[in-house]
């Protein structure tokens, strides 16, 4: 039951006007809250969606996070390091240190020994497990060995690496002389690299960034598709760009976030990148060479 209030003064049409405009007000009102409330409910919708979108960034961030963290890191990278074409492991000094770590602890019989003629230089260790090294091998730990050298930093267009046998190094030096931290004396004969190119390639190959000889690192890729894999790739020569400016180039072409990481994998000195079109020529001509 309705009760509805009747001014008794005022005639039942006038009555039925007064309820007519009262019902007119209100419904007025009705569509204006009802407008409001589909305002707020988009304006809701929205704050969900973002909402939605921001906990989907959250949780991919900590699932790449958490990618990252299930990476097992080898015992080699400490070092520098890569695998050449034939897969087989190569290690080299990053400073004094870790050249006297190399060779007194991880180099074995069978295993090359590289080096260059000019002091300061890296060692870098072929470990071969007892098999022979293959000459382009040896190109590519040479290729490391120079690039690594205070020759690229020195802007030399080349530099002499040499190998030899672990059982040649040697921390006993000759009379009158003094062997500091990371250098050793080489004894016998000595056999030199030839054709040597000062390059390096930054690769992420199985979640981990790597800087190796490039027909190391292309042994890794499909070569038959050179255009999509040269955006993996990019290869640094000697130039005039600074380390922190080419690791923010390397970041955003290969999606690595960590500056950090990309500059510890850089050689001393300053670089030039390589065009992109060089790079797709170069495993164009991989592609038929096999």
């Amino acid at each position: 039951m309705v009760e509805v209030e009747i001014d008794t003064k005022k005639s039942v049409a006038e009555n039925a006007n007064d309820y007519y405009y009262l019902a007119k007000k209100a419904k007025k009102k009705l569509l204006g809250a009802e407008k409001t409330i589909e305002i707020y409910q988009k304006q809701l919708d929205d704050l969900l969606l973002k909402k939605e979108e921001h906990i989907k960034k959250i949780e991919e961030h900590e699932k790449s996070i958490s990618d990252k963290k299930e990476i097992k890191k080898e015992w080699f990278e400490k070092f520098r390091w890569f695998y050449t074409s034939k897969g087989h492991l190569v290690i080299g000094g990053r400073d004094a240190t870790t050249n006297e770590i190399v060779i007194k602890k991880y180099t074995d019989e069978g295993d090359l020994v590289f080096h260059t003629d000019m002091a300061g230089s890296p060692f870098f260790i072929l470990k071969l497990n007892k098999e022979i090294a293959t000459e382009q091998e040896i190109k590519e730990v040479g290729c490391a060995t120079a690039t690594f050298s205070r020759g690229f930093k020195l802007g030399l267009a080349t530099n002499q690496v040499f190998y030899v046998n672990p059982n040649q190094v040697t921390k006993e030096a000759n009379q009158g002389e003094y062997i500091s931290k990371g250098a050793f004396m080489i004894r016998g004969k000595t056999n030199y690299v030839s054709d040597i190119s000062m390059e390096i390639a930054i690769c992420i190959i199985d979640g981990k960034l790597v800087a190796a000889p490039f027909d190391s690192i292309i042994s890794k890729l499909d070569v038959s598709n050179g255009s999509k894999e040269a955006d993996k790739i990019v290869v640094l020569i000697q130039g005039d760009k600074k380390p922190s400016d080419v690791a923010k180039i390397i970041s955003l072409k290969l999606d690595h976030n960590d500056l950090d990481d990309i500059i510890s994998k850089l050689p001393s000195g300053t670089f030039t990148i390589v065009d992109d079109r060089k790079i797709k020529e170069k495993l164009l001509d991989r592609k038929y060479k096999r």
